[in-house]
């Protein structure tokens, strides 16, 4: 796991070097620099495989060269068929592998392989540049692109020197609470969008995108629930196996959800030792899961590690997410994330996860809400709409309000839709032309459910879940790998009839079957409660002071497109207790932090308020 850079802008090595520097938690063993003709290529080496300096980077064969971040799971597999076709090798990591089998295959390389990546490779023969990014988008790719001269990064604080703000950018995130690729915070500067490729003709000074992967529209697959079982598990060993070579420690981490914990049984069968497991917990059992983990880790004999998470906690890992994330990004469980990494970093520096199973197995509680949208889109809109008006959602509780829109939808894709940009708003005026770059959902599957699980794996992995995991285990220089996001995995999930996977509200039917073989039911079968963090109450009590502190006047009038006493009103509602508005309040909270870490914004402390009016009366 590292970072990579590379320009054709020409800076000194010296400020590349303090560019990098900059994010040198992504791989703080080794920061490798090298010009070449016009070019500059950085990299930032978190050494996991093959420790021996020989497998630094920018790497060099022939007339290529390399920077690479991630893991290629297969690399042994493709190691040798290489060797097959003649070549050798002089260190015993993935990257030679791949910059090998790049001289081999070209671009159809990418088609070859299973990890998570972003990498380029420079051809000085051709004078062109081969980049890509693996197909579900675990790790990152930026890049910048104005008259000809480019800068590629794993993260953006390299690259947004002198850069303005994306104001439709802003927009996206106050919808969605990240930014979704392609594009980012600032104004000529991209994300690469997973499974694609980036070529640049140095000649011409021109760019391309091309896709090499996607999700294909699927139809289920006659098979018997027995044999998807066995199937499913096979892949599932498989994808832990291969995730756990490595030269350094490693462990998993272990929540009291299904996933994590299947994940964790099955490293510790394939284990000769026992594993470690870590968790987080809260003081309010409401969102605490640690009794749950822990009775898991008993269970598959692991070396269990267990963190309380406290509000005090939360606001000492603040500056961290602002400093790390680079872009707003409020999904509020990247604080315990970070707290979980950081603690982890103490034992080991690999660590395997649950995430991607929700998406492909519908775990989240949104797929019970996707049962009712062909019923709610028979009624008439004009019905509908008179009743989001009237109707109080009781049955969804406090939380209920921001669904009210549900009621309000146009069609059943609106209504999936809606599910991840949310149904209401902050903003004066809401433009989702940007959502056409995930359009493939409506034409994936017959199946709602399915085609919901598409929009969840496509839009919000990459943006949310895959960022928010790069960035809180980067920060500690810990790489995470997850079995779920095997494509094999996912390719096979969306093949099974949805019942398999989801009937009669029992999510992930076939994981809790497979779980039984290493946990008893009665363990496991508990309520999910995710990895929340209790803002609702944090917001009005422990952590009340530093939002309002954040979330004035002279800050909202800063924001474009905010409906700002539209927000006010909803402050205030939730202050009195009236309503949960804690997600959208937390949207803003971490914009006003953004602006301030960035020089966007410059926030007005009480102290100097107090001293200025002083200053204004002694004068008069």
């Amino acid at each position: 796991m590292c970072g990579i850079y590379l320009t054709n802008i020409p800076f000194s090595e010296e400020e590349v070097k303090s560019k990098l520097k900059t994010i040198q938690f992504r791989g703080p063993d080794y920061l490798g620099i090298h010009k070449q003709a016009d070019l500059i290529f950085g990299h930032l080496r978190l050494s996991i495989l093959d420790l021996n300096v020989r497998s630094h980077q920018p790497m060099a064969f022939e007339d290529l060269m390399i920077v690479f971040n991630g893991e290629i799971y297969n690399f042994h597999e493709l190691r040798n068929d290489l060797i097959s076709l003649g070549y050798t090798f002089s260190t015993t990591g993935d990257t030679e592998v791949l910059l090998k089998g790049y001289k081999a295959w070209g671009a159809s390389l990418v088609t070859k392989l299973n990890g998570m990546f972003a990498f380029a490779i420079y051809n000085s023969t051709s004078g062109k540049i081969f980049c890509s990014r693996d197909r579900l988008g675990v790790k990152p790719f930026y890049y910048s692109w104005k008259d000809g001269q480019f800068e590629i990064c794993s993260q953006l604080r390299p690259i947004s020197e002198n850069k303005q703000i994306n104001e439709e950018a802003i927009s996206m995130y106050l919808d969605c609470g990240y930014i979704p690729s392609p594009y980012t915070i600032y104004q000529n500067v991209y994300k690469l969008p997973p499974g694609n490729n980036f070529e640049i003709d140095l000649s011409t000074q021109k760019y391309e995108i091309i896709e090499y992967w996607n999700l294909k529209r699927v139809a289920e697959t006659n098979i018997s629930y027995k044999e998807a079982k066995e199937k499913l598990h096979g892949l599932l060993k498989e994808a832990v196996k291969i995730r756990l070579q490595s030269d350094v420690p490693f462990g998993t981490f272990l929540s009291g959800g299904i996933d994590s914990a299947l994940v964790s049984s099955i490293a510790a069968k394939v284990s000769n030792a026992p594993i470690r497991t870590f968790s987080i917990g809260f003081e309010d059992l409401k969102y605490d899961e640690s009794k749950i983990a822990a009775s898991y880790a008993k269970i598959i004999g692991s070396q269990h590690t267990e963190t309380i998470c406290k509000p005090d906690d939360i606001l000492e890992m603040i500056p961290k997410l602002i400093e790390v994330y680079d872009e707003p990004f409020a999904d509020s469980s990247a604080l315990p994330s970070l707290l979980l990494n950081k603690v982890t970093k103490q034992s080991v520096t690999m660590a395997l996860s649950g995430d991607g199973g929700d998406e492909s197995f519908f775990g989240y509680n949104h797929f019970r809400l996707v049962t009712y949208a062909n019923k709610i889109t028979l009624v008439p809109r004009f019905l509908r709409k008179l009743a989001s008006k009237v109707l109080n959602l009781n049955i969804l509780g406090r939380r209920s309000q921001p669904y009210k829109g549900m009621l309000n939808v146009g069609s059943k894709y609106d209504f999936i839709a809606g599910i991840f940009v949310g149904y209401d708003s902050l903003l004066k005026k809401r433009d989702f032309s940007w959502l056409s770059h995930y359009n493939t959902y409506k034409n994936s599957s017959n199946n709602l459910l399915q085609a919901t699980a598409d929009l969840n794996i496509k839009l919000w992995l990459e943006n949310d879940s895959n960022a928010k995991v790069d960035r809180a285990s980067m920060a500690y220089s810990v790489e995470v790998r997850s079995p779920f996001l095997d494509y094999n995995i996912i390719e096979f999930a969306r093949t099974l009839p949805v019942a398999f996977r989801y009937e009669d509200g029992n999510r992930k039917r076939i994981l809790k079957d497979i779980l039984k073989e290493y946990i008893p039911e009665e363990v496991f079968d508990q309520p999910k409660k995710g990895f929340a963090v209790p803002l609702d109450g944090w917001i009005r009590n422990e952590l009340r002071k530093d939002f309002e502190e954040n979330l004035t006047d002279d800050f909202l009038y800063k924001v474009p497109n905010l409906d700002v006493s539209r927000f006010k009103s909803m402050f205030q509602q939730h202050l009195n207790g009236d309503h949960d508005y804690s997600s959208y309040i937390w949207r803003l909270y971490v914009l006003s932090r953004w602006y301030q870490e960035f020089g966007f914004y410059k926030r007005k402390t009480i102290e100097k308020t107090i001293k200025k009016s002083v200053q204004v009366q002694l004068h008069a």
